[in-house]
C-alpha cells in the first residue's frame, strides 16, 4: 500500500491529512499500535472487515481504521447515542441514566463520549440494567482514559461493550479531538438523544451530524428558566423529536418493529454464515419481496408497500445492519441473496 504512491491513493478520496501521512508515515507510532493491538481484548477493524459497524460505513470519511478495546461485535448492535452537557442538574443526570437504563433493556446499546455529566450517566444508566451494553467513543488513542476520573467507568463498559477510537495509542485529550469524534458518536446509531444542553454546546454539533447522517434526533424539554433546556429547545424548534419518555423513542424506532424482537434477531444472524430470512418479522420479508431482485429507491418501495418514506428508510437502515440488503450509489439498494 505504501509504495502505490500519492496518485493512487488519490483515488480513494481520503483527506489531505491522510495523503499527508500515507507519504511520511510514523513507522515508530506504527510499532506501539501493533504491540497495543496484541495485549488482550484490543482489535484494529479496517473498512473492509466484516465486523466494522455498517452505519458508519455510510458516514461521508469513515475512519479507515478503528481501535476497539472490548468486543467487536457490539459495534453491529442497534444503537441509540445519548449526549448532554458535562454539568447537568440532578434532574438532567438522573433522566439520563434512566433513558439509558430502559433503552438498553429493551435491546439498545447505549452509545456516548465517555465525558463527565450526561455522558457519565448515560453508560452508568446502560450498566445498571443487567442486559445492557454501552460503547463509549473516545477523544484519544485507546492507550489513556479522559477524563482520568471515568478510569474505573471504563474498564466496565469494556467489560459489557466497547471503547473505541479512530486515534492511533499516544494521542492526548486535544480540543481539536472532541468535535471530530462526534460524528462517530452520531455516525454508529439509529438516533441521537440529547438530554440537557446550552445554546451553544458541543452536543448540539452532534445532533447536527446526525441530521447530516440521516439519524433520528431526539430531544428532551426542559423549564424555560433551565438554561441547559435551551440547546434542546432550539433543536426541537429545529425539527428533533419531543420526548418525554423512552417509549417515546421505542415508539418512533420501533415503528419498523419492537426493538426487543430485533435485539435477538441481530445476535443470531451475526453468528450466522447468511442471515435467514425466517428470522424476520412479516413487514420486513415483504418489503424485501417488494425489492425483487432489482435496484430500488425508498419513493418506489413506498409505493409498492403503501408505508411512509420514513418508516421505508428505517426499515432498510435495519435490514443492511442485518445483512440483507446493501446500499450502492444514487441512494439505491439491492437485495443481497440470502
Amino acid at each position: 500500500m505504501f509504495a502505490a504512491g500519492r496518485a493512487e491513493w488519490s483515488r480513494l478520496d481520503l483527506p489531505g491529512a491522510a495523503l499527508d501521512y500515507l507519504s511520511a508515515p510514523d513507522w515508530r507510532r506504527v510499532e506501539t499500535d501493533l504491540a497495543w493491538l496484541e495485549q488482550r481484548n484490543n482489535h484494529l477493524l479496517a473498512l473492509t472487515d466484516s465486523r466494522y459497524p455498517p452505519l458508519l460505513r455510510q458516514i461521508s470519511y469513515p475512519p479507515p481504521l478503528l481501535f476497539v478495546h472490548g468486543d467487536p461485535d457490539c459495534l453491529r448492535n442497534l444503537q441509540l447515542a445519548v449526549v448532554g452537557t458535562r454539568n447537568p442538574t440532578p434532574l438532567g443526570r438522573e433522566t439520563a441514566h434512566r433513558f439509558a437504563e430502559h433503552l438498553a433493556g429493551a435491546g439498545m446499546t447505549i452509545t456516548s463520549g465517555l465525558a463527565l455529566g450526561i455522558d457519565t450517566a448515560a453508560h452508568e444508566g446502560a450498566l445498571a440494567n443487567s442486559v445492557g451494553h454501552t460503547i463509549a467513543v473516545m477523544g484519544t488513542g485507546l492507550d489513556r482514559v479522559y477524563p482520568a476520573k471515568n478510569r474505573d467507568l471504563a474498564y466496565a463498559i469494556a467489560e459489557r461493550g466497547a471503547l473505541i477510537s479512530e486515534l492511533p495509542t499516544g494521542t492526548p485529550a486535544a480540543a481539536g479531538n472532541f468535535p471530530q469524534r462526534n460524528r462517530l458518536i452520531s455516525g454508529l446509531a439509529l438516533g441521537v438523544l440529547v438530554v440537557e444542553a446550552a445554546a451553544r454546546s458541543g452536543s448540539l454539533i452532534t445532533a447536527r451530524l446526525a441530521l447530516e447522517q440521516g439519524r433520528e434526533v431526539f430531544a428532551i424539554p426542559g423549564s424555560i428558566h433551565n438554561p441547559l433546556a435551551k440547546g434542546c429547545h432550539a433543536l426541537i424548534r429545529e425539527g428533533a423529536k419531543l420526548v418525554e419518555t423512552a417509549t417515546d423513542i421505542l415508539e418512533e424506532l420501533g415503528s419498523l418493529a419492537a426493538v426487543s424482537a430485533i435485539a435477538p434477531m441481530a445476535e443470531a444472524a451475526l453468528g450466522a454464515t447468511k442471515p435467514a430470512m425466517d428470522l424476520l418479522d412479516e413487514e420486513y420479508r415483504q418489503l424485501l419481496v417488494a425489492m425483487g431482485d432489482e435496484s430500488c429507491g425508498v419513493d418506489l418501495l413506498v409505493e409498492r408497500c403503501g408505508l411512509t418514506a420514513e418508516v421505508v428508510s428505517s426499515m432498510l437502515l435495519i435490514l443492511e445492519l442485518e445483512g440483507f440488503i446493501a446500499a450502492i450509489p444514487g441512494g439505491f439498494y439491492c437485495r443481497l441473496k440470502c
